[in-house]
């Protein structure tokens, strides 16, 4: 019996990455995964049938380790970071997997990159995509770069950014680039190329533009969602002025995309992005019921939304802030700590509290204070963090690895205990422990938000915040328990 063909995805975490593997899994392939952090997939439902590799790309080791035996590598990694040698760490990382492909036997590297025109100078983000495509095409190792524009799906960053501005935004001025051609691609063909690379003859070695073959300015990509959206008619003004700064700022104020992803974003649009050849076509022929239309792909992605059905999200992907879980209580000694710790008895049973507690965040809020987390939100996203309205996957349900607001699940007990990770912007580390305790006929909830300052400052921080934390905290436990009882004897007098 032939064994399956084994693929290796990096990137598995992210969105495109998360929604891969199950499908090259429903294809037959063998998948292996390449993650720094392997508990960040421990809740996803494909777990237990990959072989997961803990390792960093930027280390040679780990990654001729992972590339063992493996016959096509998804490169599907970028960082929205920024800084001088940004093109030079990407470039960097993507010769250091080639290199290894071609020591480790690999056939085939497959990588997805970006739509652009030819003969313009292009953004550092979009450039260094571009450089990255490069390095696999000159590798002697065969790849195929896939060219993607606007990807519409749910949970997708451009998605969510064209959702958000559209809703939030009724009147728009908006700059000159709205007026750009954009070819956007549903994220479902996205995947359809992708799973069928490792397929391709094994002499093909070159780039390929995808996409819907719709053809559309950014504006029409707007107005086109407040359509399926049931939304009035919208209005937006271009105004013959780049600003993709300023834009990127703008962006980051009214939509979750943080800053650091937001000014990116806005820069790829500074050019059309539209498809200068169907060659894929000669190679993996199209969907079998078409390509996805911008439209219906609108439709699709809302109705997941709608259905709490979103398979992954852009805020799955790390911050890039390293990982590092609470430590456990007895290695506190000897470091300064702060601990707002609460403890009330409710009379709704575990399960009930708990269903609250998963439900935390988003459109639930936080149950004390809202004017008090929206303002705390703003002043983060302006400082450059990833603020308050970032949302969540899935409104009833968590796994380790989800983004809720401003925190990042990094532990769940099912029934039992969640605990958060702060992503905000604050002098120290932070995380916030929610736990529901069998007692007696009724629950006793406790609370804790955990604090490790960072320097003099960070300890001034803590002590500039405590007044409201005495505010937040207790209506934050008892509106949780009172919600747990509420939705209790309505559901004992359904």
């Amino acid at each position: 019996m032939t064994s399956p063909t084994l693929v290796l995805v990096t990137g598995a975490t992210g969105y495109i990455g998360g929604r891969l593997v199950p499908r090259l899994l429903a294809q037959g392939f063998a998948v292996r995964v390449l993650v720094r952090t392997p508990a960040k997939l421990e809740g996803v439902p494909w777990h237990d049938q990959v072989e997961i590799v803990e390792g960093d790309l930027s280390s040679a080791d780990d990654t001729e380790k992972a590339c063992q035996d493996v016959h096509t590598v998804f490169y599907l990694v970028h960082s929205m970071g920024s800084g001088s040698d940004f093109e030079e760490q990407e470039r960097d990382t993507a010769q250091l997997v080639a290199d290894a492909a071609e020591r480790s036997g690999v056939s085939r590297l497959v990588y997805l990159g970006g739509l652009h025109p030819e003969g313009v100078e292009l953004s550092t983000h979009m450039r260094s995509r571009t450089a990255v495509g490069k390095v696999f095409l000159d590798s002697p190792v065969p790849a195929i770069v896939f060219q993607a524009g606007v990807v519409i799906g749910s949970g997708s960053a451009s998605f969510e950014m064209i959702r958000h501005l559209t809703e939030n935004v009724p009147l728009m001025p908006a700059p000159s680039w709205v007026q750009n051609k954009i070819e956007p691609i549903a994220i479902r063909d996205v995947l359809h190329y992708l799973v069928h690379a490792p397929l391709v003859d094994a002499d093909v070695n070159r780039t390929f533009d995808i996409g819907s073959r719709d053809v559309l300015t950014y504006a029409a990509l707007m107005y086109g969602y407040g359509y399926e959206a049931g939304l009035p008619h919208r209005r937006i003004y271009a105004l013959p002025i780049p600003a993709p700064m300023l834009a990127g700022w703008w962006v980051a104020l009214v939509t979750p995309i943080p800053h650091s992803m937001a000014v990116p974003l806005v820069q790829s649009l500074q050019h059309d992005a539209v498809a200068q050849e169907h060659d894929v076509d000669d190679v993996i022929a199209p969907p079998e019921a078409g390509l996805t239309g911008y439209r219906h792909a609108v439709r699709l992605a809302l109705s997941k939304i709608e259905n709490g059905e979103v398979e992954t999200s852009w805020t799955g992907a790390s911050s890039g802030k390293p990982y590092e879980p609470l430590p456990s209580d007895p290695d506190w000694a000897g470091r300064t700590v702060y601990v707002d710790d609460r403890s009330r008895t409710g009379e709704a049973p575990p399960e009930a509290v708990w269903s609250v507690i998963e439900g935390i965040g988003a459109e639930n809020g936080w149950y004390s204070l809202p004017a008090a987390w929206v303002i705390r939100g703003l002043a983060d996203k302006v400082l450059g963090g990833a603020g308050h309205n970032r949302g969540r996957r899935n409104p009833k349900t968590l796994v380790v690895g989800d983004a809720v607001d401003w925190w990042r699940v990094e532990h769940i007990e099912p029934g039992r205990q969640l605990r958060l990770r702060a992503e905000m912007l604050v002098p120290g580390e932070a995380w916030l422990e929610l736990t529901a305790e069998p007692d007696g006929d009724g629950t006793r909830y406790r609370q804790r938000a955990i604090y490790f300052p960072r320097g003099l400052f960070g300890k001034l921080y803590w002590w500039g915040v405590w007044p409201f934390h005495g505010l937040i905290f207790p209506s934050m436990a008892r509106n949780i328990l009172a919600k747990a009882a509420r939705e209790s004897a309505q559901a004992r007098q359904a």
